[in-house]
């Protein structure tokens, strides 16, 4: 019965004679086993008929879910990296229910080398700030994008006002523990960037909108990011090319980067909330730079300067 079960989820018409063929039983067998997963409210949908058969119906609950070793390893592994990453989805705490749930169902002697992963592994990408989402507004915001629906949020900015807005959301975009969504923006005419979590309320609205054809919301976010307020505004022209720059620096931290007078030279500006880990990103660019503003940052570089030469001096 489990079997047919399995069978089953995996979509689709299937038939008696079909059915009785890979389960290696009769027909009679077939259809006294779909009458079981019945009585067990598992909502199995039989249609007659020369090209009849049975199908799993959508229910209000989800069925007993049949997984592989390998497929249990999967989704638990994915579950944890999840959690420990920031990607939890909008409760880490039901991501936390879900693994014990899976680990406690493992044979024993692969749990235990599950274990052996868990505790071997490192995470480079965890993330030091999660902020959590409320289910119905990830879920509302996702289904908006996906389906190119307007939709009504109330947002709570960085100064604490909340605000009723129409948006556009034409992306959908995880990074660093925090989901945003871009797009156009009723309240100001322009294509902007909000936070989720900031997110209190979602509605969907009547009415489509087109995403522009050249449009990517991950370099979006990333722009937006970038040009949010920072505590330093870093100024600098460096020799190289806009190109370069861009594929060399992390797009997170340019505010913009554009040709100066000189066609050699770019003129780029660099938002940071520090500046100690400026230095080196521009010693790792390997050409020629000038740093036009702030001063600290000159001190800065010259101290960096003076550790590697004293580094690589004789002993």
């Amino acid at each position: 019965m489990l079997a047919l079960l399995e069978i089953l989820q995996t979509g689709g018409l299937h038939t008696v004679g079909a059915l009785a063929a890979r389960l290696q039983v009769d027909e009679r067998t077939v259809r006294r086993y779909i009458g079981h997963l019945v009585d067990l409210d598992i909502p199995v949908r039989s249609e007659r008929g020369r090209y009849g058969g049975y199908r799993l119906a959508l229910g209000f609950r989800m069925p007993p879910l049949m997984l592989t070793d390998d497929e249990a390893v999967a989704v638990l592994l994915g579950l944890v990296a999840g959690r420990r990453t920031g990607l939890a989805g909008p409760s880490p705490v039901a991501s936390e229910a879900a693994s014990a749930k899976l680990r406690r169902v493992l044979p024993a002697v692969l749990g235990r080398r599950v274990d052996d992963v868990l505790r071997a592994a490192e995470f480079a990408d965890s993330s030091s700030v999660i902020a959590l989402v409320p289910t119905d507004v990830l879920l509302t915001v996702a289904g908006a994008v996906r389906r190119r629906r307007q939709v009504s949020i109330i947002y709570t900015g960085g100064d604490g006002r909340r605000t009723e807005r129409t948006l556009h959301p034409y992306g959908l975009v995880f990074r660093s523990g925090r989901w945003y969504v871009t797009g156009h923006d009723s309240s100001s005419g322009e294509t902007r960037l909000f936070r989720l979590d900031r997110i209190s309320e979602t509605r969907s609205l009547d009415g489509t909108f087109e995403v522009p054809d050249t449009f990517d919301a991950t370099q979006a976010v990333l722009t937006g990011l970038a040009r949010m307020p920072y505590r330093h505004e870093i100024a600098l022209r460096v020799r190289e090319s806009v190109e370069e720059i861009r594929a060399r620096l992390p797009a997170v931290v340019i505010a913009s980067a554009e040709p100066g007078p000189d066609p050699d030279w770019t003129t780029v500006r660099i938002h940071a909330q520090r500046l100690d880990w400026i230095p080196g990103v521009l010693a790792g660019l390997g050409v020629p730079f000038v740093i036009d503003r702030p001063d600290e940052l000159r001190g800065l570089v010259r101290s960096l300067a003076a550790d590697l030469s004293a580094a690589a001096g004789d002993r």
